[in-house]
């Protein structure tokens, strides 16, 4: 019979950042196969389960601007998570002068 592995689970290291029309999303994921990594947006958030030998990285994360989950990409080498995410509007904004 299988023993049942007990992982930690560790928050990963997440950057992400938008500009006028996507999210960009990347997580460092080492140890990880690409076949084991649960990724999951919604319109104002996104979720990331992966697993490896010993922990299993795991996250939620709320974004501020709202984005078109039906349109997401993501891609992983060498042991980082990349997604990108369209905002379901253009941000503008307008610069202040610093006095």
């Amino acid at each position: 019979m299988a023993e049942k592995i007990e992982r930690i689970p560790v928050a990963p290291e997440v950057v992400f950042y938008h500009d006028a029309g996507t999210y960009t999303i990347v997580v460092e994921l080492p140890g990880v196969h690409k076949k084991d990594i649960e990724f999951e947006v919604m319109e104002n958030g996104f979720c990331l389960t992966a697993p490896r030998d010993d922990i299993v990285y795991r996250g939620c994360w709320a974004l501020m601007l709202k984005t078109i989950p039906e349109k997401a990409t993501a891609t992983f080498s060498n042991g980082l998570f990349k997604a990108i995410i369209p905002l379901a509007e253009r941000v503008a904004g307008v610069k202040v002068s610093i006095k």
